[in-house]
């Protein structure tokens, strides 16, 4: 069995017996078990000067290899290129996309410096699985050096409309660098479809279906890889299995005694402007406001997290949502009763398994997103006896799957509204039959499925060593 290499702009080694928030890394982790291998990737650290050599540490059949990365590479590569240009613009926000030539170069660099590190550790069987939108230029740069391994790309954010992307000044220089993949997967036949597209009409390539379900085979800049959908999942049964423990948890006890029999409504985003706080806290008041015998009734609880605060856009979004969640609580909250829970901190996951599962809502409305891991989580938790409503934004991967949802547009602030009142007024057959439903779906295609389709199939095309 031919050895796994997996490159990813951060290595999270994980610790055996300890429980992981991410399910991305233990995937990774458990596919490089399987059939041994390298992860490779940022360690997170900042440094003088690049290294000569990446650092290497061991755990059974797995080698960590990680580089530290200047500040300039940083700001440019990662603060710069990766999250000012390509973030917004896959997540269909021109309007904050900086296009800046210095940065590009600085994108380009750290993937030219990575290829280089990870190279001399290649052998000529591995088979490499690169993963976001940080490192699309890699497997280009291993293909520069004359490296023909089998290499396979996942994106797991949106891949945008050509209509958006050709609005990127390098953005033929970008698919160029995705051709030289293997096999290229993307979360949904949506995405599949607009870089198809992209490759027809703009690239003036050749696009074969390859029948339902399995992509198609593309031909464009003198490459011929293979495209296709993989939506990402979570380990259902294993997170359901949580969620019945966390029931009884201290936090948990807190929880139900804060709310004195009130309903649950729960958000669990990371503070970022594509999640649709605003409309979401928007929708919460339309509410309230619609159907005002929820008030003091229902609490809505938003978990969001920070991230990136040296972001001039992640201030922003705070700074607005700080301003909406007290406008809203001034105008309907009692003396025992607080209509938002605005929480900017992170909680473990089992506690936020045990949140889920008492809520009787689950609102998840980003404005894009590649498949959005929430929505999925908040299904996996429920009680199969008594479970909640995902309301469930469209725009979201996990809607194209998880169709038993209540789906909605999240610009749409009333419908979401009406929405949350139908799930808070659903009879419980009705709740069960749809809980039903989407746990088939998540079990059927779960965390290892995911990643077992995706490593079959690369094992099966393209590579010329």
């Amino acid at each position: 069995m031919s050895r796994l290499v997996a490159v990813s702009n951060r290595v999270a080694p994980v610790e055996e017996g300890k429980t992981q928030a991410g399910g991305l890394a233990v995937a990774i982790q458990e596919a490089l078990k399987r059939r041994g291998g390298i992860w490779f990737g940022w360690s997170g650290q900042t440094v003088d000067t690049p290294p000569d050599a990446p650092s290497l540490a061991q755990s059974g059949r797995i080698t960590f290899a990680t580089l530290g990365l200047t500040q300039r590479d940083l700001e440019e590569y990662y603060n710069g290129y990766a999250n000012s240009t390509l973030w917004p613009l896959f997540h269909y926000r021109l309007d904050l996309a900086q296009f800046s030539g210095r940065t590009y170069s600085g994108y380009q660099r750290v993937n030219s410096l990575f290829a280089s590190r990870l190279a001399p550790l290649l052998q000529p069987d591995d088979i490499v699985w690169v993963h976001d939108y940080h490192l699309i230029p890699f497997a280009e740069q291993l293909r520069s050096m004359g490296l023909g391994q089998r290499m396979g790309f996942f994106l797991h954010t949106p891949w945008p409309a050509a209509e958006i992307l050709v609005a990127l000044p390098a953005h033929e220089a970008l698919v160029r660098a995705l051709c030289a993949y293997d096999l290229v997967g993307f979360q949904t036949g949506s995405d599949l479809l607009s870089f198809a597209n992209y490759i027809r009409f703009e690239a003036q390539g050749e696009v074969e279906d390859l029948g339902p379900g399995q992509g198609c085979r593309i031909r464009a800049f003198g490459r011929t890889m293979v495209a296709r959908a993989f939506p990402i999942s979570i380990d259902t049964d294993v997170l359901a299995g949580i969620a019945t423990q966390a029931a009884d948890t201290v936090q948990m006890r807190r929880l139900k005694e804060s709310l004195v029999g009130r309903a649950l409504i729960i958000g669990v985003d990371r503070l970022d402007y594509s999640k649709g706080l605003p409309q979401r806290f928007e929708s919460f008041q339309a509410l309230l406001d619609a159907y005002p015998a929820n008030q003091g009734q229902v609490s809505f609880m938003q978990v969001a997290p920070p991230s990136r605060t040296d972001v001039a856009e992640y201030q922003a979004i705070r700074r607005e949502l700080e301003a909406l969640a007290g406008h809203i609580n001034g105008q309907f909250a009692e003396f025992d009763w607080v209509p938002i829970r605005y929480l900017n901190k992170s909680f473990s996951r089992k506690a936020l398994a045990g949140f889920y599962r008492h809520a009787r809502i689950g609102l998840v409305t980003p404005l894009r997103d590649g498949m959005n891991l929430v929505a999925k989580e908040y299904v996996a938790c429920q009680d199969p006896e008594d479970p909640g409503v995902l309301v469930l934004s469209r725009f979201a991967g996990a809607a194209k799957e998880l169709d038993a949802a209540l789906v909605v547009n999240p610009y749409d602030v009333r419908a979401v509204a009406e929405n949350m009142q139908r799930g808070l007024t659903m009879p419980l057959q009705e709740r069960r039959e749809r809980y039903e439903a989407m746990m088939k779906v998540l079990r059927e295609n779960d965390i290892t499925h995911w990643r077992e389709t995706y490593v079959d199939t690369l094992s099966q095309v393209g590579g010329t060593a």
